[in-house]
């Protein structure tokens, strides 16, 4: 059920990170200070916009990948406002039986989990309030279990998350977790912002973001590498996002790794 929004201090009069993405896919849950926040990121990086969709066309992309591979369960970390259409929408396109869990500790998208809920009537999403600091605490949520059979291969996705984890160590020790903690045969789908196409810009967005509150660090290809550490990268490898694997050839050439500025990649665990 929709948390009391009326119950939260969702701070409308300060920007979020969760609510200037939805401004950037073209979505209706942000608020003026939102849009504010978002223009001083575009007036930084003006392909911010292009950025934020290339990403979420990744995410789309990965995910029927993957359900054509045979994945069924998915677990989303770090959600984020539901701007449809989610992972849930995508992966039961393809198979209508897919079970997912998204999790996140903001109470923004808390009060929004219903729209997470919509599940094909074969199927199953859940949704649990959790935080990927605490990977351990989210993965014994009562709402994972319920949903997710933990012996079989779970689709892990760390989509756009990781960047707002500083820190190596902590980050690291958060990916190796999930690892250790999935079975054989799972996989894990990263999306990360990077300064290595466009270096200047990227320090200004990070400014724009941080002068908002939100802590960004962006990571070079090398870096984003260290996280796929134990696990085997499926093609086309770790790649500008618009590059992993585009639906047609006028896809690609219709983002350039500047505009992009993120790597995406999956993998399998052994």
């Amino acid at each position: 059920m929709v948390a009391d929004e009326g119950a939260l201090d969702l701070e409308l009069d300060r920007a979020h990170s969760a609510r200037m993405y939805d401004y950037f896919l073209g979505g209706t849950t942000n608020f003026p200070a939102d849009r504010e926040g978002a223009g001083r990121a575009m007036a930084g990086f003006p392909a911010v916009m292009v950025a934020a969709r290339a990403n979420r066309q990744f995410m789309h992309r990965s995910v029927r990948h993957l359900t054509q591979m045979g994945m069924r369960q998915f677990l989303d970390v770090g959600t984020g406002i539901p701007t449809s259409p989610n992972l849930h929408e995508i992966a039961q396109e393809t198979a209508p039986y897919a079970r997912v869990v998204y999790t996140d500790n903001d109470p923004i998208v808390l009060t929004h989990a219903q729209a997470l809920l919509r599940s094909s009537p074969e199927g199953r999403t859940a949704y649990s309030q959790a935080d990927a600091h605490d990977p351990e605490a989210l993965m014994k949520s009562p709402e994972l279990h319920e949903t997710l059979d933990m012996s079989r291969p779970v689709a892990l996705s760390l989509i756009a998350l990781l960047h707002f984890i500083p820190g190596q160590r902590i980050a690291h020790d958060i990916v190796d977790y999930f690892k250790d903690a999935l079975p054989s045969g799972s996989t894990l789908t990263i999306s990360h912002v990077t300064p290595d196409f466009d270096s200047e810009a990227i320090s200004r967005a990070i400014g724009a973001y941080e002068a908002a509150g939100t802590t960004v660090q962006a990571r070079t290809r090398e870096e984003v590498a260290r996280f796929f550490d134990g696990w085997e990268v499926l093609d086309p490898g770790i790649t500008a996002t618009h590059r992993w694997r585009p639906d047609t050839a006028h896809d690609l050439y219709q983002v350039t790794d500047a505009e992009a500025s993120c790597y995406g990649a999956v993998a399998r665990k052994p």
